[in-house]
């Protein structure tokens, strides 16, 4: 499995306070079956994105681990008016490391209302938006046909592991297993800060997503998507999403 959504880096947000913590969280995604984490450290107004420094962090933890998990960079992209206007310049600075796609978090508390033209431009700089769990939005999740709106538009949609597992509560459970159900899921992702509250580990999801959905589905997202992603190609499961009715 690999893992595309993960606070992995020390003292850099409010991922881990150190080191042996960080280390720690490498062991137990390795348990846990992940052979691959990208690194994605904030960048919004609270925590500052220094590719070049943030890099540095990457390679001395790269030494502590060893050849288990792999680890390679990216960011946790949230979108504000400068963070666009900087990413559209240089994408390269917050995309997953080598490849056009682009972890986007969008606010909880407001969504531009010109959003579709925001990834309208991203895609015209060659970004893919890979928008991160919209299931624990409160503005998504009444509106979830949005989400079904922008997957048609070309973004690609990342779920919270522990979301389908019912960590963050019945109402997100509900909200992901919507978009599931309407394959506007692309990848499952664990968002990992720490040990113990948000660990990281996706194969309690997988086996989830293959109940409901079935074990094609969920090897698609833990696996052939996000090393489709690592790798810079097109994502091997992107289907259309179904816009199906009844409540949530």
């Amino acid at each position: 499995m690999i893992d595309i959504h993960c606070h992995i880096l020390p003292k850099v947000d409010d991922g881990p306070t150190s080191w042996d913590t960080s280390l720690e969280m490498c062991r137990m995604a390795a348990e846990d079956g992940i052979e691959h984490i990208v690194a994605t450290p904030h960048a919004n107004e609270r925590f500052p994105y220094n590719r070049h420094d943030l890099a540095g962090n990457l390679e001395y933890l790269k030494v502590l681990v060893g050849k288990s998990p792999q680890l390679s960079l990216g960011c946790d992209f949230h979108l504000s008016y400068d963070n666009l206007r900087e990413v559209l310049i240089s994408p390269e600075r917050y995309t997953i490391e080598d490849s056009h796609y682009l972890l986007v978090e969008l606010s909880n508390y407001s969504i531009p209302s010109q959003i579709n033209e925001c990834f309208t431009r991203m895609a015209d700089v060659g970004i893919t938006p890979v928008i991160t769990h919209p299931e624990r939005n409160p503005i998504l999740q009444q509106t979830q046909e949005r989400v079904l709106q922008w997957v048609d538009q070309g973004c690609a949609v990342q779920v919270t592991a522990s979301a389908v597992t019912g960590a963050w509560g019945q109402k997100v459970a509900r909200a992901a297993e919507w978009l599931l159900e309407r394959d506007a899921v692309h990848v499952l992702a664990t968002d990992a800060h720490d040990t113990k509250h948000r660990t990281p580990s996706l194969s309690a999801a997988r086996e989830k997503v293959a109940k409901l959905c079935g074990d094609d589905v969920a090897r698609a997202l833990v696996d052939d998507n996000p090393r489709a992603i690592i790798s810079d190609k097109p994502l091997p499961y992107f289907p259309n999403p179904e816009m199906k009715k009844g409540g949530r």
